[in-house]
């Protein structure tokens, strides 16, 4: 008899945790159906409409994907992205990891050359695409003047069709603080004593980064790179803000594509189509760096696979 009221009290304190839990989860659950995945199934069918939202909507079917694979300019606005983040995202990566090589020694000021790396991070993108309009200005800006010391004369940068999207990929680097901090935390992670049995094994400095600070940060180098990706491929507002596609489109990104299709053309089934081909890149990538990780990456006490 004790043990029936034992497991009907017991029972009773589930449900009540079950009950708080789901109502503390509640506003989130709202917000993710309100603003997360009921736009995306409602633009999932848009796709497979020809619509503007205001007038008219018909069914397609599949024709917003067979056009956008025959138009020009959506295969253009693809290579401009991949070309944007197949650059920034190494260039990002092995840039953050040398900064924090040279911040996780005994300097001078430490902590306040770490918030100067990263404060660039948390300023709003929209500033400092016209931060860098003006260093990239070809008549007076600081990157030309300092060219000029040297003798060189700087190219057009985000007015030339050549250099425009090398300028968006010199300015990445800008934000490579978020990935730094988290290299820097990796790098404090790692034991002391693995170095001291490479130096007892005669190891130099060069075969210790490689043999043991590399191994040991290749999670951080998996989720940098993943996240990096995952950005990159969606990277807009520089372009709309800097360029707006230009010169000869050669910044439109597939972000920028799809903005033009929906906002400005009025062609929202169709950029709704664009938006999910994206979505279909950024997954695939994603799931192929995911499957390849298990080869590389390394997570202490974990068996070899």
């Amino acid at each position: 008899m004790r043990l029936a009221q034992q497991w009907k009290m017991g029972s009773s304190q589930k449900r009540q945790d079950l009950i708080t839990a789901y109502l503390c989860l509640l506003p989130w659950m709202i917000g993710f159906l309100s603003f997360v995945l009921g736009p995306m199934l409602f633009s999932l069918g848009l796709s497979f409409f020809r619509s503007d939202l205001l007038t008219s909507t018909f069914f397609v079917g599949l024709d917003n994907y067979r056009d956008l694979f025959r138009e020009d300019l959506f295969w253009k606005s693809l290579r401009v992205t991949f070309i944007y983040a197949f650059s920034t995202v190494p260039l990002g990566s092995c840039l953050a990891l040398m900064i924090a090589l040279v911040l996780n020694q005994k300097l001078l000021g430490l902590g306040i050359w770490r918030t100067i790396y990263y404060l660039p991070t948390v300023i709003s993108g929209v500033a400092v695409s016209l931060l860098w309009l003006q260093i990239f200005n070809p008549r007076a800006g600081l990157l030309n003047n300092f060219l000029d010391i040297f003798g060189v004369e700087g190219p057009s940068w985000l007015y030339s069709s050549t250099w425009a999207l090398p300028s968006l990929i010199i300015m990445s680097v800008w934000g490579v603080g978020a990935n730094m901090l988290l290299y820097l935390a990796g790098l404090q992670g790692i034991p002391t004593h693995l170095y001291e049995a490479a130096t007892i094994d005669g190891a130099n400095s060069i075969r210790k980064f490689w043999h043991v600070t590399i191994p040991m940060l290749t999670p951080t180098i998996f989720f940098n790179v993943t996240i990096g990706l995952i950005y990159a491929f969606q990277f807009f507002t520089q372009a709309f803000i800097m360029t707006e596609g230009g010169p000869n489109n050669a910044t439109l990104s597939m972000v920028l594509f799809l903005y033009r299709k929906a906002f400005l053309q009025i062609r929202f089934g169709y950029a709704s189509a664009a938006a999910w081909v994206l979505f279909a890149i950024i997954i695939t990538f994603t799931l192929i760096f995911q499957y390849s990780s298990r080869r590389w990456v390394y997570y202490e006490g974990e068996a070899a696979r």
